[in-house]
């Protein structure tokens, strides 16, 4: 019986090995899993589409040429395609470190050696099917929580997550919010959320570039006009202001709005009424105001190019959005996110290389997530196979020296474990049991740990 969580369906355990006494070996092993196998790449996938395994165990050398990994590999690129969830536990020879890093560089969740040991094979599955239904039930618990309004941001950024739940704290207000941060972003994606979110949701949500509107004629596109105002107004026109009553006015590029207009704007916004064009009747209006910016509001402000006395009525709440070179694994989420949607708008059935993910993870991004958009979108046309290659991208490939070390859990876990200690000695002043107790670990597991550093 396969392990799950309690309320959570059962599910399969599937063994991909072509040696098949070896097969029934680890089927035997797994008794205690509802196990199914394959011996090959095709009777892998077909058993994945049939039984949807939570956990699989594979080895990397398959028919037809069981010397080569290629074939594991491409099953393995398969495999997390099909439901990137799979816990995926490759099984390779005693000499085949290379191989086995690259497998879980690649998504795979652990490694074991041959031959292995059943009990820790069996006690590693066990894990696995469990980190399986915890993330299920974290991400439907996630589904839950987190406002529909947005859905339409990607991100596993611990800046980018902190930023969304400020904008559901101030949603439901009505302070003005300041969007910062370079071009392409996701600065009107916040801004939507935020409309989503606050109780103007049903209202309309209105954006205006300050910067793509002539100035002569933002001034009408904003306050509106009435008939005869100028040459040219053959009728009462309201502007973008008046649009969004009772919703959410986006100004984006707020940097670039002309110093009249920064008045006019201000009188807007202390006075919650608009006079149009070529009118005398102030019309009172409701709407929330949502500002954004990739300039230095502050610089501007020093150089005379911008308001003071406006900037801090924008700046009641600042949200600083983090480029998309320093959200730590966007890019590639972003990519594998915009590679399914075009293929599905192009009714292709494509996805990304390692390569190819290589390539994104070590371009910088100028252009930020419009960049990475239009990127994706322009090499899911141009791919002639099922696979984005890097070449595909127009991007350069990243040089594969010290790849393989670049998910290094150990190396990794060490250089976590050392700052840890150091900090804690340097908090305690030295004294080993008080930064012991800082730990929450005994007085003898520090002494080991600092051993095993080379701390002492």
């Amino acid at each position: 019986m396969a392990v799950a969580t309690e309320g959570a369906p059962a599910r399969s355990l599937l063994i991909v090995e072509d040696d098949l006494a070896l097969q029934k070996q680890i089927k035997w092993a797994m008794d205690r899993f509802e196990s199914v196998t394959a011996h090959d790449r095709e009777s892998a996938l077909a058993q994945m589409r049939r039984h949807d395994p939570a956990v699989v165990t594979m080895d990397l050398g398959l028919p037809p040429d069981a010397d080569s990994v290629s074939e594991g590999f491409k099953l393995l690129e398969q495999l997390l395609a099909a439901d990137p969830d799979t816990k995926v536990i490759v099984l390779t020879g005693q000499n085949d470190q290379k191989n086995a890093l690259r497998a879980v560089a690649m998504g795979a969740y652990d490694f074991f050696a041959k031959p292995f040991e059943p009990e820790l094979l069996n006690l590693t599955v066990e894990r696995a099917f469990r980190v399986f239904e915890l993330q299920r039930e974290n991400r439907r618990l996630r589904e839950l929580q987190q406002t529909e309004a947005l859905a339409g941001l990607i991100t596993r950024d611990p800046g980018m997550l902190r930023i969304c739940r400020t904008i559901e704290k101030v949603a439901p207000s009505t302070v003005t919010v300041l969007l910062l941060g370079e071009s392409g972003t996701g600065k009107e994606v916040l801004a939507q959320g935020l409309h989503q979110a606050s109780p103007r949701r049903a209202g309309r949500f209105v954006a205006i570039n300050c910067a793509a509107i002539p100035e002569n004629l933002l001034e009408s596109e904003l306050f509106g006009y009435e008939k005869g105002a100028f040459t040219g107004a053959a009728k009462t026109t309201i502007g973008h202001i008046e649009t969004a009553h009772k919703g959410t006015l986006m100004l984006d590029e707020i940097g670039d709005l002309p110093l009249p207009l920064q008045a006019k704007l201000l009188r807007f916004i202390q006075e919650r009424s608009v006079q149009r064009v070529g009118g005398r009747q102030e019309i009172p209006v409701d709407v929330r105001i949502v500002c954004a910016t990739h300039q230095d509001l502050p610089e501007l402000v020093k150089q005379g190019r911008f308001r003071e006395d406006l900037y801090y009525r924008l700046a009641e709440i600042v949200v600083d959005i983090p480029p998309l070179r320093e959200r730590i694994g966007d890019a590639a989420l972003l990519a594998h996110a915009f590679a399914r949607r075009f293929a599905q708008q192009h009714s292709r059935s494509i996805g990304l290389s390692e390569e190819a993910v290589r390539a994104i993870e070590a371009h910088s991004w100028p252009g930020n997530v419009r960049e990475l958009a239009s990127c994706i979108r322009r090499a899911t046309i141009m791919a002639d196979g099922n696979q984005i290659a890097s070449q595909d991208l127009g991007l350069a490939a990243p040089a594969a020296a010290g790849a393989d070390n670049e998910f290094d859990l150990r190396a990794a876990r060490e250089a976590v474990e050392k700052r840890t200690i150091v900090a804690a000695l340097g908090r305690a002043n030295g004294n080993i049991a008080k930064a012991a107790e800082l730990m929450g670990v005994t007085r003898p597991t520090l002494y080991d740990l600092m051993q095993r550093l080379n701390l002492k």
